[in-house]
């Protein structure tokens, strides 16, 4: 499958190494491919991974991982041409975070009544977006593992076969099968609970080895 991820950070090189290693076909969206930023993520991320602007990655790509912080997410889309995301399966991993003071947790800059997902489905009306992979911490994305267990990951959009290939690549990634809470709007749980993940990592010394798993009887 031809994969493109949107933005160079942590979210998105782990999970375009994850992809890659796992043989899809993987091309990273960025401001400047020729960056040196972008030339030793593509050194660390190894064989499979290109780098494009994000026009080119959305072109190229049949689903688009949007890992871009949430506050410049409209920007990277509008960058990348909205027509280019038509028909596509997007997992938008993305928060809407702002940070007001330092050394202190962000804060939601949405909620309640919208979400981030739901901004980025209005923004790409003809793609179908799916929220996944947000409400965890990068290093534990690919192959998570908890003292021999293993945590849920919660997703939501609006199409039914977009999230059955969600849950397909999130499996291929080592988890177990995604809950699935429903339409966009349902990111207006999921993102509060990314808060929930952040809060805790900022009140434990910024330990990243947490995630949450939905316990059944």
């Amino acid at each position: 499958m031809k994969i493109g991820i949107l933005g160079t950070g942590d979210v998105g090189r782990t999970l375009a190494g994850g992809f890659a290693a796992r043989g899809h076909g993987v091309v990273i969206g960025t401001r400047d491919p020729a960056a040196p930023k972008v030339r030793e993520l593509l050194e660390k991320v190894g064989a499979g991974v290109t780098a494009a602007s994000f026009g080119d990655a959305a072109r190229f790509s049949e689903v688009i991982v949007i890992a871009i912080g949430g506050d410049n997410v409209e920007n990277a889309l509008t960058l990348a041409g909205v027509e280019n995301f038509a028909g596509k399966v997007v997992l938008d991993a993305s928060n809407p975070l702002r940070f007001e003071a330092e050394g202190q947790p962000p804060v939601l800059t949405v909620g309640h009544t919208d979400s981030g997902g739901e901004r980025t489905q209005r923004w790409l009306p003809n793609a179908r977006v799916v929220k996944a992979f947000n409400i965890v911490g990068h290093p534990h994305m690919i192959e998570p593992d908890f003292n021999g267990d293993q945590p849920d990951m919660f997703i939501c959009g609006n199409d039914t076969g977009a999230k059955q290939v969600a849950d397909g690549l999130i499996r291929e990634l080592g988890w177990p099968a995604s809950i699935d809470l429903g339409d966009i709007g349902k990111s207006r749980y999921l993102e509060p609970l990314a808060m929930v993940w952040i809060t805790h990592l900022f009140n434990n010394g910024f330990n990243v080895n947490h995630a949450f798993k939905l316990l059944r009887k």
